[in-house]
């Protein structure tokens, strides 16, 4: 499996927006800028980061996008699952149902013993991926040394 930039973009701008505004709004140029992503991509991803509920915005001058709950409630399974829509290893899992009633995604269906394995280290990654927090990638950027950027739109000069 192979996470598209959607969702690698999606993380990094979701951390990008916990570590430096925390609960206040961020700008697209801003997340952008320290990023490196372009901002009309960015503004396709937090429409589906919006649509999932993990971002609002506000308009005007001290608008732009924020976080709809803490940092420590929010998880990267969360932010994956937003941009890639699942959280799969292969596509022949996709759609089974332990009931039976939907049709198989692959003709082998329940004949595989590779579908357990898929389908547990699908379960085993998102597991991973909702073990992990907003807040816990901003301790480690901490640790990492990270500096946080002063919002300018805050900054006066006399």
């Amino acid at each position: 499996m192979k996470l598209s930039t959607k969702s690698r973009y999606g993380v990094r701008a979701m951390f990008d927006m916990a570590f430096h505004a925390g609960t206040l709004p961020a700008q697209i140029k801003d997340i952008s800028r320290r990023q490196n992503i372009s901002p009309r991509y960015l503004e396709q991803i937090f429409q589906d980061l919006k649509k999932a509920g993990l971002l609002k915005s506000r308009r005007g001058p001290q608008g732009g996008y924020s976080l709809t709950r803490p940092a420590e409630e929010i998880t990267i399974k969360e932010i994956v699952l937003a941009a890639e829509g699942e959280l799969l290893l292969v596509n022949c899992i996709k759609g089974r149902r332990k009931d039976g009633e939907s049709p198989p995604a692959c003709e082998f269906d329940n004949q595989c013993l590779t579908q357990h394995i898929w389908n547990e280290g699908s379960r085993i990654l998102g597991d991973y991926f909702a073990s992990i927090s907003l807040k816990d990638l901003c301790e480690q950027g901490q640790e990492m040394g990270l500096e946080k950027e002063l919002d300018h739109r805050f900054m006066y000069f006399i």
